[in-house]
């Protein structure tokens, strides 16, 4: 029986190289996302370039009924899997007080709540007979207090401090679990004018998705706990540890109002 690797988000730029690369090694694969025409352009193209088996379910992974729906399908087609790599999230930056509750309902929906539903469904689905791995996808953020982006860092906190619970949960049966935590990475081009409004700092902590793609697996079938891709971006956790968090958050606020400031304006010039 084929055994997969299943990778939500997987039409997003993270997903999509994460998909690509595992192709690559040879591993057959479950993608979701929430268009099946994506979704069914990339499993066509990774199936032909790398000859691998790819299958895919849309899913809506906000709404309960549609995760349902996905996790019995994956049932009743009798899948099991030696990996999850949860890549699926969502992220408003700005002020607290201008989000919406629907806004913050979806950031708290894709990437704690889903989050969750589709690992534990994964492991009921484990094929026993492999070491399991599991790569969570957080982010630099979950280790700070962040202004402008105070939903989203507390989200991936979350799944950072899950992550390294389920870790020693796992051990005794020789299961995984690795943390992901990038600060930037040129994915779009909403991401890229973010990463451009942050001047030379954001040049220097942003790294190539190809890149930490290939490391994040490799640190994963190693069996490491998190992995923080850059050298910069491992020396900053450093120093953010040594400070106290009420100052870490207020210089964090001063530099991401002002990026956040100059992300608007360049949005709004001409051409």
């Amino acid at each position: 029986m084929d055994s997969y690797v299943c990778i939500t988000g997987a039409t997003g730029g993270l997903g999509r190289a994460f998909a690509v690369e595992c192709a690559e090694r040879g591993w057959d694969l479950v993608l979701t996302d929430l268009s099946a025409e994506a979704l069914a352009n990339l499993a066509t193209a990774l199936s032909v370039a790398y000859e691998v088996n790819v299958r895919s379910y849309p899913c809506d992974l906000t709404d309960n009924a549609s995760r349902e729906a996905m996790f019995e399908a994956f049932r009743q087609s009798n899948l099991t899997f030696w990996s999850l790599i949860n890549v699926a999230g969502i992220d408003y930056e700005g002020p607290f007080k201008d989000r919406t509750l629907g806004q913050i309902r979806k950031v708290i929906r894709l990437n704690i709540e889903a989050t969750l539903e589709v690992t534990r469904t994964i492991l009921d689905l484990r094929d026993e007979t492999k070491v399991f791995r599991l790569i969570n996808v957080s982010s630099l953020a979950s280790f700070y207090p962040m202004p402008v982006k105070a939903i989203y860092a507390a989200s991936k906190r979350f799944l950072l401090d899950f992550s390294l619970a389920l870790r020693e949960e796992l051990r005794p049966w020789g299961g995984t679990v690795t943390t992901l935590c990038p600060a930037g990475m040129p994915t779009t081009a909403e991401v890229i004018n973010r990463i451009n409004a942050q001047g030379l700092m954001g040049r220097i902590t942003t790294k190539n998705v190809g890149f930490v793609v290939a490391r994040t697996l490799d640190h994963a079938l190693k069996g490491h706990s998190v992995y923080i891709p850059g050298l910069v971006n491992r020396l900053l956790r450093l120093l953010g540890g040594l400070i106290p968090p009420t100052l870490v958050a207020h210089l964090i606020g001063h530099r991401w109002r002002s990026t956040h400031q100059r992300a608007l304006k360049s949005l709004c010039l001409p051409g």
